[in-house]
């Protein structure tokens, strides 16, 4: 994966944690309207911040027909001319070059600057020379208070656990992600709300060293902009999960940024 800056011409939209899996087709449809949308909006560029999927066990399942099917409708946004890039979440980290190919996304570092170029909303509007930054990332490093979870985190991004997973037959692959699953959820009963969720000083820390005045993240599902620092004007802006009555994206327009209801 690539490293440093990347810009966009024109209008862009993010949206993290859609967490699709086949038990649930109301969500890829949900999904799928937006992709629609983005069309009709003419974006340019859509970013999907992580956890698209509920898990990834390797990119040699994509003939599975669900995965297939979700990859389809990705391919059909990027052959429409928008620019689709990922950055991985903590369930869908094994992404690799394969899935880019097929849906024609470009795979993202866990933390990247975007600089989108201003321009026209629409007829009669005043071009905007000025560029404007946001720092991406999925969020889950900045969950710093969770320690067990950075331990985990760490083990599984690690080039010797990847390797020896993806080794293992696709059944065995998902019966163990299935384990993991089932033992993270119970391990998050005992996790008090505040634990789970952002470190305020990893958060100041991180966007500092990023210089720009916006980051957009998804990962706790809690979704809300924060203003970081008042002197400066610097924002966090928070993407919502996807689930029932829940969901939405953020969009740059014109060098506005605003949310966007996909709950239903």
């Amino acid at each position: 994966m690539e490293a440093g800056t990347y810009t966009v011409a024109g209008t862009a939209r993010f949206v993290s944690d859609l967490h699709l899996r086949q038990e649930r087709p109301e969500l890829t449809e949900r999904f799928s309207r937006f992709l629609t949308d983005c069309i009709d909006a003419r974006i340019n560029a859509l970013f999907i911040l992580g956890d698209l999927f509920e898990y990834w066990i390797g990119d040699d399942n994509l003939d599975d027909p669900f995965i297939t099917d979700v990859v389809a409708r990705l391919r059909h946004l990027s052959d429409s001319g928008i620019a689709l890039f990922f950055i991985h979440g903590n369930r869908d980290f094994l992404i690799g070059p394969r899935f880019a190919a097929e849906t024609g996304a470009r795979l993202l570092p866990e933390q990247c600057v975007l600089e989108i170029r201003n321009s026209p909303v629409g007829a009669g509007d005043t071009p905007l020379n000025g560029v404007e930054k946001y720092l991406l990332l999925h969020g889950d490093t900045l969950c710093t208070d969770d320690q067990a979870y950075q331990d985990f985190r760490a083990q599984v991004r690690s080039e010797k656990w990847q390797q020896e997973f993806l080794a293992k037959p696709i059944a065995e692959r998902r019966a163990e992600v299935i384990a993991l699953r089932q033992r993270s959820t119970e391990a998050v009963r005992h996790k008090s709300p505040e634990i789970m969720d952002v470190n305020p000083l990893a958060v100041r820390q991180t966007l500092a060293a990023s210089a720009c005045p916006v980051m957009i993240h998804g990962h706790t599902h809690r979704p809300g902009c924060e203003v970081i620092d008042a002197n400066s004007g610097s924002e966090r802006w928070v993407l919502s999960d996807w689930e029932d009555g829940r969901g939405d994206a953020l969009e740059v327009r014109g060098a506005i940024l605003k949310r966007l209801d996909w709950s239903h």
